[in-house]
């Protein structure tokens, strides 16, 4: 194993040797101490320090002086700054720096000593936190979606193919599995990757509006039309239009939408001649488009154009393995977003969220994270963190195999019930113990005991709102 390199850079010796001595009994590390900075810098700017350790005021070069040296080599050196100056200014100028933290003089040895290992221990997450990230760009990832199910690699997999090729593409999947995702990424691994994307609901257009929303218009084609307008088939020039839900055209505007494709020109509202446009078409839906097209709601030769290639996209229930992976991601960017960093998924919360069968599929997933980001109370999210209706579903949802036997089975359905009770007398008693013990009329111990074993919070039916005041 490759030894840990630690700088210590002091221009006093006692200190070095004070350093020295606290730091020896760390295993695969070798100190270096140097009390002139100058130097010191040069062995920075040579590589292969993992870790300084400086003082902030010295002949030659100062602390904030190494710390820019050691930014511009590496800027995820871990670095610890020793001061005799601990002023406040002090500190915030270090850590903008690029220090990671700082310790007052004097000091208790063990102090340093168990600094050092604390901001050992965060690299290493980091490092692997690091590793993690690039495992799931080249294994587990397509643009920015994540997966390692069997269901999603064969997706991916799909996908790798289809970007290259240029091809229309449909796209089948419920709302919420990332039908949107999946076209960013074909575009941004195909040959059109510079050229405009334009994504297109077509359920959220109003009926008399598509026309012109798609194809343009003149000037004066109709009462408010004051100047030209170009259409999104036009802004997709050269690049891909991606239309959602297509399912949801009319059928006067498939027609129209056909022969466009077909022809590969368009003609605006109000105007007299054909427009060449080169588009990429990759169009999605929840709907069964061929039972549309038996009922006569969408045109087949429509749907045979745009059928060139097809990507099925899995429901989330469906991705056996992929919800902690996917739950990780998002704690952790949604985390940064908010200012909520550190704040991890206890192993009882992951659990439900394994159990849950996510009618809304990934996004539903990110906007639970984002719901229990905002209601958090320590350092991880517990069950209670989740919303109520996750927490219910899940218990139902999570039944023991059938072959469990008769006195597993009883307990399951046993502890659906005191949850779904629990829960329900903490909300009409607004989470009053004493209140709900004597509607139950069971003392109060034992009511608690309860409340724990389910992983229920009086006071979290104390503060806050109704159910729906956090929907996110």
């Amino acid at each position: 194993m490759k030894k840990i390199r630690i700088l210590v850079v002091d221009d006093e010796p006692g200190m070095l040797e004070v350093c020295a001595d606290a730091l020896a009994g760390l295993s695969d590390v070798q100190i270096i101490t140097e009390s002139n900075s100058m130097a010191a810098a040069e062995m920075l700017k040579e590589g292969g320090v993992d870790f300084l350790i400086t003082d902030m005021r010295m002949p030659g070069m100062s602390g904030m002086d190494l710390l820019r040296v050691a930014r511009e080599v590496d800027p995820n050196l871990p670095a610890l700054v020793l001061t005799a100056y601990p002023e406040l200014d002090n500190a915030v100028e270090a850590m903008k720096t690029g220090a990671v933290d700082y310790i007052p003089k004097p000091f208790h040895p063990g102090v340093l000593l168990k600094t050092v290992e604390r901001l050992s221990r965060e690299r290493c997450l980091r490092e692997e936190n690091r590793l993690l990230r690039r495992q799931w760009t080249r294994d587990y990832a397509f643009g920015d979606m994540l997966g390692q199910s069997q269901s999603m690699r064969k997706v991916f997999d799909t996908l790798e193919r289809v970007a290259e090729t240029g091809v229309d593409v449909l796209v089948i999947g419920e709302t919420g599995t990332g039908k949107e995702l999946v076209a960013r990424g074909i575009h941004g691994r195909g040959a059109r990757a510079k050229a405009p994307f334009v994504p297109v609901d077509c359920g959220a257009i109003p009926e008399e509006l598509m026309e012109s929303e798609f194809f343009g218009h003149e000037k004066g084609a109709f009462t408010g039309a004051n100047a030209r307008n170009l259409g999104l088939l036009e802004f997709a020039d050269k690049g891909t239009i991606f239309l959602d839900e297509i399912g949801q055209l009319p059928l006067r505007l498939q027609a129209k939408l056909l022969r466009a494709l077909q022809e590969r020109k368009i003609r605006r509202v109000g105007g007299n001649r054909e427009l060449p446009v080169d588009v990429r078409v990759i169009a999605a839906t929840s709907l069964d488009l061929e039972q549309e097209v038996k009922a006569e709601r969408f045109r087949a030769d429509l749907f045979y154009r745009i059928h060139v290639a097809r990507i099925d996209l899995p429901p989330l229930r469906e991705r056996e393995g992929d919800i902690p992976l996917l739950a990780e991601a998002f704690l952790e960017r949604y985390a940064r977003e908010m200012g909520r960093e550190g704040v991890r998924l206890s192993a009882d919360a992951l659990e439900v969220l394994c159990a849950y069968p996510w009618p809304g599929n990934v996004r539903e997933l990110q906007n639970v994270l984002k719901r229990a980001l905002t209601m958090v109370r320590q350092g991880s999210i517990q069950p209670e963190d989740l919303p109520d209706n996750v927490l219910t579903v899940a218990a139902r949802s999570h039944v023991p195999p059938k072959d469990s036997g008769f006195f597993a089975l009883r307990d399951h359905r046993v502890a659906v019930f005191e949850r779904e009770y629990f829960t329900r007398l903490l909300e009409e008693t607004r989470g009053d113990v004493s209140q709900a013990a004597r509607t139950a009329q069971i003392p109060r111990g034992t009511l608690y005991r309860l409340l724990k074993n389910h992983g229920l919070e009086p006071a979290h039916f104390r503060d806050s709102a109704s159910p729906n005041e956090f929907e996110i």
